[in-house]
Parts: C-alpha cells; sequence; structure tokens
C-alpha cells in the first residue's frame, strides 16, 4: 500500500473537489463508526494501492466524513467502504467488506455491476454477508473517477431557457438515436454520435430534445431471457440510476475513465449552438439498489434508514411506491437537499435546460409514505435560485397509486396523459369523445386552470407505450420477447389496426394508417399546450406492437433511418406542421380561452359540421372551431391570423359549412390531411385560396386547417 499524506480536509462541498494541490473528499453519514477510502491505480484493479482512514475524531463534521488527500488529481479511480451497526429491523444496513460508490461521483469506468452475477442469485437475507454477492468480480466492478469541471471550454455557453409557449420537444433514447441501420455516424450509440444527428433535429425544427436517463445505470442488471432467442434482455430505457451526478460511461465513443463528461458537454454546446434545449429524464423516486433482496452498492450501504422510505415496524423491507423495489425518502431533508444539488450541478456543469421528472408523485410522499398536493421540495425545487429558469416537467404519478395530474403547483408543467387518452381515443371514433377532445385541444382548463396552457405537455405517443406507427397497426400489445409472457405494458391503449394486425402490404390500409398519423401529429401541434413528440414518429418508426421495450437494447427500439428515407412525405409534413406552430401564435396563447364576451369577437368558437352551435349532449364524430388572431401577436408584433379547423372520425365524408368572413377576407386551405401529396399541409406562399368560401367537403377520418387573409 503507498503512503499518502493526507488532511482533516473539509466537510464542503460535498463530494470531490479538485486543487492544485491535490482532491478533498467529503460523503454523508450519520450512522457510521468509520469510513474507508480506497483508490486504486486502474480501472480493472481488484485491490486498492492505499486505503485510507477516515475517523470520526479527524475527519467528521457533523454527519459529514471528509479527507484531503495530496498529490493526487483529476483521474483517480476511488471506492468508499463504510462500517457501522448491521441492524436491517432498525434500518440499518452497514458492511465495512462492501466497495461503494460516492453518491456524489462525477463519473464511473465503463465496466458492469452486474454482468457476471448469476440471474438467479438472491442473497441470503438472514446473515450480515447478505451484502457481499457471491463472486462480486471486482475487475468488472466499476470504480468511481474524480472530475475537475474547469478542464472544459464551454465557449461562452449558457443554457437556452426557452418560455415553453414556444417550444416543441422531441422525446428519444440517446444510444438508439444513432444505434440503428443506416445511421450515417461515425460512432453510433454515443454522446459523438449524438453530436453528429444534430443537423437532422434542427432541420425538422424541433426546439428542445428530451433524452431518456443518461445517469448512470447498469444495463445488465435485467436477468430476463427472451423466449425466442434465448438472449438476455437488458436495462435499456434506464430507469434504475446507480450515481445520479455521472454521466453513463458506456455512452461515450471514449472509454478512457472520465471521457464521458467532456463527450457530453460537447454534445450539450452543440445542440445549444444550433438552436436545440436539452432536457434530462431523470429518476428520482428510487435507486436500482432493489428491495431487501437487492444489492448494496452506494446508498445502502451509507445510510439506509435516511435514503429510503422504510416501514416503521419492519424496517427490514421497503416502502414501494416505484414498482422497483425501493422507494426514496424525498420527505427528509437530507434526501431533498441532494435532489436539489444534484439539479443544480447539472444546470451549472452541464448547461441543461430542463428536467423531466420520472414518477413524480414520489416526490410529493411523506416519511411515512403518505402522499400531499405539493410537498416543500416541490416547492424548492421551482423556487431555487439557480434553477429559476430551468424547466421542471412532472410525470404526475408514482406506481403506489398516487395520481397528481394537474396538481403541481407554480411553473411546473406535467406530462398530460388525458390529452394522449383523450385525443387517441377520439380519432379512434369513440362516441361521446369530442367533449373531451375539445377540452384537451383548447389546452385542459379542467386541468390547469390555476397555470397556463403551456403546462401541459401534450404528447399522443412517448417512450412508454405504442410508437404512433403501432398505435395504428396494431389493435393490442406484442410484448413476447421481453420474457414476461406478455403480461408487462399497458392494455389500455386505445389503438386500431384498420383491418389488419402488424404491418400489410395492402396499400389501402397503409394509406389510411399514415393519414391517422397525420391527424394525431397535426392536432398535437395545433393544440393549446407543448407538444412532445416520440423520436421516429415523423416517419413511422415501430417496435412489431412492443409497447413496453424498456428491456430491447436492439433493433426493436433503435431507429432504422432507412425507413426516415422511405417515408420522406411524412417528415416533410412534420416539418411543416411545427413551423405552421412556431410561426404563428394563435397556436400557443400564452393564456387560456375566454369564450364568448359581449361585443368582443370570442378567441375561440365552436361549430358543428353545418355551421350552427355544438351540442355537447349529442354524440358527435366531429370537432369544428374558429380561433381568432385579435388577441395574440406574431414576432413581428401584428395580430395573427384567423383560422378553421375541422375534424371528422365519421366513415363518411362530411359537408362542412364554413364560418362566413368579414371585411373582404378569404379562406385559404393550409392543410388537409386526406391529400397523399406534399401539398397535404402548405406554408404561407403556397396556400391555395378555396373556391367555395361557404362549404367543405371533409373527407371520412381526416382534418382541415384554413387560414383567413
Amino acid at each position: 500500500m503507498e503512503e499518502l499524506q493526507t488532511f482533516a480536509g473539509n466537510p464542503l462541498p460535498i463530494g470531490t473537489q479538485v486543487y492544485p494541490d491535490g482532491v478533498n473528499f467529503s460523503v454523508y453519514s450519520r450512522n457510521a463508526t468509520r469510513i474507508f477510502l480506497d483508490l486504486f491505480d486502474k480501472s480493472s484493479d481488484v485491490k486498492p494501492y492505499s486505503t485510507l482512514v477516515l475517523s470520526p475524531e479527524q475527519n467528521r463534521t457533523g454527519d459529514l466524513w471528509h479527507i484531503f488527500v495530496k498529490g493526487i488529481k483529476a483521474g483517480t479511480l476511488y471506492l468508499f467502504r463504510v462500517e457501522g451497526p448491521f441492524e436491517p429491523s432498525e434500518g440499518h444496513r452497514f458492511n465495512p467488506k462492501v466497495y461503494l460508490f460516492d453518491p456524489r461521483a462525477k463519473a464511473l469506468t465503463s465496466e458492469s455491476l452486474f454482468l457476471n452475477i448469476p440471474p438467479t442469485y438472491r442473497p441470503p437475507v438472514d446473515k450480515e454477508d447478505m451484502e457481499v454477492f457471491k463472486g462480486r468480480d471486482m475487475e468488472k466492478f466499476p470504480k468511481c473517477v474524480v472530475v475537475d469541471n474547469s478542464a472544459f471550454d464551454w465557449e461562452g455557453d449558457k443554457p437556452l431557457n426557452y418560455p415553453l409557449s414556444k417550444c416543441v420537444i422531441y422525446e428519444t433514447h440517446l444510444k438508439g438515436f444513432t444505434a440503428g441501420k443506416e445511421n450515417s455516424v461515425s460512432c453510433p450509440g454515443t454522446y459523438a454520435g449524438f453530436t453528429q444527428k444534430i443537423p437532422y433535429l434542427k432541420r425538422l425544427g424541433v426546439t428542445s430534445v428530451e433524452l431518456l436517463p443518461i445517469f448512470e445505470f447498469d444495463e445488465y442488471e435485467n436477468t430476463n431471457v427472451n423466449p425466442r432467442t434465448g438472449e438476455r434482455m437488458k436495462n435499456y430505457w434506464g430507469y434504475s440510476t446507480m450515481c445520479f451526478f455521472a454521466p453513463k460511461a458506456s455512452y461515450a465513443a471514449d472509454k478512457s475513465p472520465g471521457a464521458c463528461v467532456n463527450e457530453f458537454k460537447t454534445l450539450v454546446k452543440e445542440l445549444h449552438k444550433n438552436g436545440i434545449e436539452i432536457i434530462l429524464d431523470v429518476v428520482f423516486n428510487h435507486t436500482a439498489e432493489g428491495n431487501e433482496n437487492g444489492i448494496t452498492f452506494c446508498f445502502r450501504g451509507f445510510e439506509n434508514s435516511i435514503f429510503y422510505l422504510l416501514p416503521n415496524s419492519h424496517k427490514e423491507h421497503y416502502m414501494n411506491f416505484s414498482g422497483c423495489g425501493n422507494t426514496t425518502n424525498c420527505g427528509h431533508p437530507v434526501l431533498a437537499n441532494y435532489i436539489i444539488e444534484c439539479l443544480r450541478y447539472w444546470v451549472l456543469n452541464y448547461h441543461i435546460d430542463g428536467f423531466r421528472f420520472d414518477l413524480a408523485a414520489v416526490l410529493n410522499r411523506t416519511q411515512d409514505g403518505g402522499l400531499v398536493e405539493a410537498s416543500s421540495l416541490v416547492d424548492a425545487i421551482q423556487q431555487d435560485p439557480v434553477l429559476h429558469d430551468t424547466k421542471m416537467i412532472a410525470e404526475p404519478w408514482d406506481a403506489g397509486g398516487g395520481y397528481q395530474s394537474g396538481c403541481f403547483p407554480g411553473r411546473w408543467a406535467e406530462w398530460n396523459d388525458r390529452f394522449r387518452d383523450d385525443i387517441r381515443k377520439f380519432w379512434n371514433g369513440h362516441e361521446k369523445l369530442a367533449t373531451a377532445a375539445a377540452t384537451r385541444i383548447s389546452g385542459s382548463n379542467d386541468l390547469f386552470q390555476f397555470r397556463r396552457p403551456c403546462n401541459s405537455i401534450n404528447y399522443i405517443t412517448c417512450h412508454d407505450g405504442f410508437t404512433m406507427n403501432d398505435l395504428v397497426s396494431y389493435n393490442g400489445k406484442h410484448n413476447e420477447e421481453n420474457g414476461e409472457a406478455n403480461r408487462d405494458g399497458n392494455d389500455s391503449n386505445w389503438s386500431y389496426n384498420f383491418g389488419f394486425e402488424g404491418p400489410t402490404a395492402n396499400p389501402s390500409i397503409e394509406r389510411t394508417r399514415t393519414r391517422q398519423m397525420k391527424n394525431f401529429i397535426l392536432t398535437m401541434l395545433i393544440s393549446q399546450g407543448t407538444p412532445m413528440l416520440l423520436a421516429g414518429d415523423e416517419f413511422r418508426r415501430g417496435q412489431q406492437g412492443n409497447n413496453n421495450a424498456y428491456c430491447q437494447d436492439n433493433e426493436t427500439s433503435y431507429i432504422d433511418w432507412g425507413i426516415c428515407r422511405l417515408n420522406d412525405r411524412l417528415v416533410t409534413f412534420t416539418q411543416r406542421a411545427i413551423e405552421l406552430r412556431k410561426k404563428h401564435a394563435v397556436f400557443r396563447r400564452e393564456n387560456f380561452f375566454r369564450g364568448n364576451k359581449a361585443g368582443e369577437v370570442p378567441d375561440i368558437q365552436w361549430y358543428a359540421y353545418d355551421g350552427s352551435l355544438p351540442d355537447w349532449n349529442v354524440m358527435q364524430n366531429f370537432l369544428g372551431f374558429t380561433l381568432s388572431g385579435k388577441y395574440s401577436l406574431n414576432e413581428n408584433g401584428k395580430s395573427d391570423n384567423d383560422f378553421y379547423i375541422a375534424m371528422s372520425t365519421d366513415r363518411h365524408d362530411t359537408l362542412v359549412t364554413i364560418p362566413t368572413l368579414k371585411d373582404g377576407r378569404r379562406w385559404y386551405r393550409v392543410a388537409d390531411t386526406s391529400i397523399e401529396a406534399d401539398d397535404s399541409l402548405v406554408l404561407e406562399g403556397r396556400i391555395e385560396q378555396l373556391h367555395s368560401q361557404s362549404r367543405y367537403v371533409l373527407p371520412a377520418g381526416s382534418m382541415i386547417i384554413l387560414m383567413a387573409k
């Protein structure tokens, strides 16, 4: 063992801090009796070259344990071990035999923790050694990497922080975006490879990229087996975080320790240079350590009794509101502070523009597992001075029955699953759903009345569920290859295959499916709220009917760029729909509609197909409405155009009565989704004046947009 010169060090900042003459380490533990810091020379080393002991007499301030090690620098590899009581019934699981990640590690090496663990292994629950799993291979055990964040040239970059009302979000998977066929990048499936695809995103017109989790996780933790191929499945999506301050090392083209940090920063900087924000999907509701049969590698070994929600009477078990074995104790001030420090870290050191919080209802769970409408943590996040301009988007439910849609306060935005379901039901022709669809299209005032329309994140599809192509191609889910006998995934998809399950050579069915996708895309982009498009929906990417592809780290989930070229017309349609939304403020209002006001032109007016006022109590397969541009100013400071929009889910063509215009204006057609050619949607300069200004034949299962000029 090499002897190093050490000093007591400083308790703050928690984590590692690089100085010219060494590195300061600080970690949190309330009930530890001693802590060991092990330093390694190489990532494959089985034994440390030096073990440093942090004693309570010299290296502890309150609950923080700290040490300054002279002569080491960025790139140093390390792990911790923590000594203390092993009393699971009291919530304590300390074991000095177990190597632990630093909870604030800024990077890990790219080895896998789970790769060599037998799929059937479960540690014994009645012995202290349960935490040391059989066969833990230190050559394959990741090490923490000391990172110096000052060693990167941002070239003056800063977060873009666009107003939500001006955003079009594009949800995608970092690896899957470039790992598929015909990707045309030099390093597929990496941060660097994603950087090479930025020109496509810029041409598409999206303003913000939302990435599925890129915080460090281990894709090999999944032990399921594909029943067809016999291959072991993986954790592809990444909703099982191990280290919340570390970008995933295996997503870097450069696999050297810590290289992922600058490679991801380069991606962020290049996105910003091209006017595109970056939003991260974060998973603070649980960790990858699982339940009492799980494996200790971080939080459980430092302070299990504080980091996790434990039942008062049986603290050897874990409350499970995440569906993943454990639930983090977000109601505890220590963990709440940890979460806020983590968010600040990504904003300050990676220039992140926003965060989407997975199962965000857990943030409102109290220390006894109860659910409040808005916790002090949720309020602290939105009020934090560092995070004040950062987007906060909640998935407003959890896996324990907590459903809080519309409940998040202030500037919090939320995924609107009601928009998803109601628009799907409407376009699939479910009777009496026109009323619900109208509510969603006009901004979901029933949910967000105390906020603004943009607080509703409107989506038809997301990573969790069918892709849009599969939504129009399958009546039921087909998840057999997940290894769970097709029991996993949602059964309520509100999908329709138009007469044939899966891919078909029938041109009529294929044309109908494409038209329905146009309906979905255009409805989402003209609705009040913030639209979110799933990557590949703009060119009919499918997953063979798999609506829960969390474990499919393969071509099922990857984007096939050959399909993009094959369906370039739908890409063009989506580009134009995004541009239409951007150009016209009437589709992205700052405030909710007021309806009819005495003596004023209504900002929104609903119509039946014959031009009369609709009877919302009667079954309808039609929605028609005008939007007045008088109350919406475009970028030039002038009032927007008026628009008429009509949607029909009837099986027959509908003769629509168009509202009468005054002041010499005429109706021009912007979009008709029944048209198969590129002029299905055109922009100003190419729009066509209608021959008849009073009637329009709206084909079955399609929508039109008319502009007044």
